[in-house]
């Protein structure tokens, strides 16, 4: 994700502000397995993923926009296609994309499509573990299902076998508040789109606030339910011995104070972790298909036709095989 005033690191603190950064966002994936065998800091959150890993700069690359339109893996998928297979395909999407079957693409319609690319990796993950949870086939997930197929080995015994049950003990609490949460009608069951709240919080607007609380709990380490400065700092960022602070720990320093602390008291309560992690993002898949419409719009109607799209192929799903097909013929003329 952007953020404000963005800078760039050293290769060595590079390393770490990528590792950590999610920790510092409060935002890990939680990637269980079918028993407890994942450390306690995977149990965070993960914030909402960037529409492509590349910078939006159409004058040099189109690869944001085809990781936009197509998401990330597809997009790989087109890098190996020929021109010819690449406008094939392309022209089946837009059939895809074209809900009401009336000849034209509307800001909706392509709005709607790439959030659907975007939700991809949520729905492949809720896949990976649905089979494993739902032990009984019924296609819900009770909570007896989850607990006793995660942490059933360990449960009699008050996980006296695993050598940090303090933290196994306050993931299960941990799950069971985030599980109940999830369960709107309060059941005691999941269903897809329930399960797929308790896996992916952040994408659920009713689940804003165990977002917001687990975050402080990762972060908070004496307990008062607040952030102060050095936990803010310390959660991304430990000197070893003899380490200089480097310049952008003096700049999220700066950041806390004067940014994030809105009622300049020394410490981030709950509302202003809410407006650090949850600041009412830009909706970057609305932008992007305004971004694609006003590029591949000619007649100006706010709308693209099969025709208009397919003239800008190369904006939508253009391929590397393309462009070395380019450098080839370049450097033949040069010669």
């Amino acid at each position: 994700m952007h953020r404000e005033n963005s800078f760039l690191l050293p290769n060595k603190q590079t390393h770490i502000r990528e590792n950590m950064q999610l920790l510092f966002l409060g935002t890990l994936a939680l990637f269980v397995g079918v028993t407890v065998t994942v450390p306690a800091q995977e149990k965070r959150v993960h914030h909402q993923h960037d529409l492509s890993d590349h910078a939006h700069d159409d004058a040099h690359s189109f690869q944001y926009d085809h990781e936009a339109f197509l998401g990330k893996e597809e997009a790989k998928t087109f890098d190996q296609l020929s021109p010819e297979e690449s406008k094939e395909r392309l022209g089946k999407i837009v059939d895809r994309i074209d809900t009401d079957k009336d000849g034209f693409i509307s800001h909706a319609e392509l709005h709607r499509w790439i959030k659907h690319r975007q939700r991809r990796y949520i729905e492949e993950n809720v896949d990976k573990h649905w089979k494993d949870y739902d032990q009984n086939k019924d296609g819900k997930i009770g909570w007896n299902e989850y607990k006793n197929t995660t942490y059933g080995f360990y449960m009699g015994e008050e996980f006296d076998d695993v050598d940090d049950k303090v933290s196994y003990r306050s993931m299960l609490i941990r799950d069971e508040r985030r599980f109940k949460n999830a369960d709107q009608d309060g059941d005691g069951i999941a269903t897809r789109e329930e399960f797929t709240a308790f896996l992916h919080p952040e994408e659920f607007d009713y689940m804003k606030d165990i977002v917001i609380q687990e975050t402080i709990e990762d972060i908070d380490k004496n307990g008062d339910k607040k952030i102060d400065l050095q936990e803010y700092i310390g959660d991304m960022f430990n000197a070893e011995d003899g380490e200089n602070e480097p310049d952008w720990v003096t700049t999220e320093k700066k950041h806390f104070s004067d940014f994030r602390d809105v009622n300049k008291d020394g410490f981030l309560d709950a509302s202003e972790v809410a407006q650090w992690i949850l600041p009412g993002e830009v909706d970057h898949a609305d932008n992007e298909a305004k971004h694609l419409i006003h590029e591949t719009d000619k007649d100006n109607d706010d709308k693209i036709t099969k025709k208009e799209i397919l003239a800008n192929w190369n904006m939508f799903v253009g391929s590397q095989a393309t462009n070395y097909g380019e450098d080839l013929t370049k450097r033949h003329d040069e010669l």
